[in-house]
C-alpha cells in the first residue's frame, strides 16, 4: 500500500504539492490528470523517492520512502535508454549490475521482449525503431527488474494517435497479467480514463477529485458512450 499524508513539495518559494492526503492499494492502477503545473510530476517523484518532502510523508509498505526502492520502476517523459546500445542491452544493462550470468540474463531478456511483441527488434540500435517501440523498450527494461510498483510520467506524450493507442493496450494488458501496483501521470483525460482503476484530478497541489472508474478493463470500452461520459465528468471536474 502506498501512503501520502499531508505531503508538501517546495520548490524555493514555490508549492507545488499542497498537503496532499493519497492512499493507492496493492495492486490499483491509478492515474493522475491535470494541467500543466498542477504538481502531478512532483507527485510521481516523491512516490519514486526522487524528490524528498518538504512537509510530510510518503510511505510504501509502511516504510518511508528516502531514495529509490529496489521495488520501484520508473518511465519518466525521457526515457533514459542508451543509443550505442542496442535494444536487448539497453534491457538488459539493469541487470548486468547485479553480477548474473550474460546468458541467462538475456535469456529473461528475450522473454520479455517477446511479451511487449519487439522480440524482432533486440539486435537494432534506437535510431533504428519508432517512438511506440522505444517506448516498449523503457517498459521492458523496468519489467526485467521484476518491480511491484511502476511508476510512469507522461509516457505516450510523444506518440501519434494510433501508436499511442495500442501502447496504453500494452500497458493495460501487462497491468493485468503482473498485478503490479501503478501510478501513471498524465495531461490527456482519455489516456487517464482507460488506464485507471482510480482517476485522481489534481490542481493547484492539491487533489480535486478521486473518480472511481467502473469500466476499467472492460473490451472495446473506447467504442462505448460510457467511456466519454466519464471523460467528461473528469474534464468538468478539472475545470471546477
Amino acid at each position: 500500500m502506498i501512503e501520502c499524508s499531508a505531503l508538501s513539495i517546495r520548490y524555493g518559494e514555490t508549492i507545488a504539492v499542497d498537503q496532499l492526503n493519497m492512499v493507492i492499494q496493492k495492486g490499483e492502477a491509478v492515474t493522475v490528470v491535470g494541467e500543466s503545473g498542477c504538481g502531478k510530476t512532483s507527485l510521481l517523484h516523491a512516490l519514486a523517492g526522487i524528490l524528498q518532502p518538504w512537509k510530510g510523508r510518503v510511505n510504501i509498505g509502511g516504510v518511508p520512502v528516502v531514495q529509490i526502492r529496489p521495488g520501484t520502476a520508473i518511465i519518466l517523459q525521457e526515457d533514459g535508454l542508451f543509443p550505442w546500445k542496442n535494444v536487448r542491452d539497453n534491457v538488459a544493462l539493469a541487470r548486468v549490475y547485479q553480477g548474473l550470468d550474460l546468458k541467462e540474463i538475456y535469456e529473461e531478456v528475450d522473454l520479455i521482449l517477446e511479451e511487449l511483441g519487439i522480440l524482432q527488434l533486440k539486435d537494432m540500435y534506437l535510431n533504428q525503431i519508432s517512438g511506440g517501440q522505444r517506448q516498449r523498450v523503457a517498459i521492458a527494461r523496468g519489467l526485467i527488474q521484476g518491480p511491484d510498483l511502476l511508476l510512469m510520467d507522461e509516457p505516450t506524450a510523444a506518440l501519434d494517435m494510433i501508436t499511442k493507442e495500442k501502447f496504453q493496450e500494452t500497458l493495460h494488458s501487462l497491468y493485468e497479467r503482473h498485478q503490479i501496483t501503478s501510478v501513471t501521470v498524465t495531461h490527456d483525460i482519455e489516456e487517464a480514463v482507460y488506464l485507471g482503476m482510480k482517476i485522481v484530478v489534481m490542481k493547484d497541489g492539491r487533489i480535486l477529485k478521486v473518480i472511481a472508474n467502473p469500466y476499467y478493463g472492460q473490451a472495446g470500452i473506447r467504442e462505448d458512450l460510457c467511456f466519454y461520459e466519464l471523460c467528461l465528468k473528469v474534464r468538468q471536474v478539472m475545470k471546477s
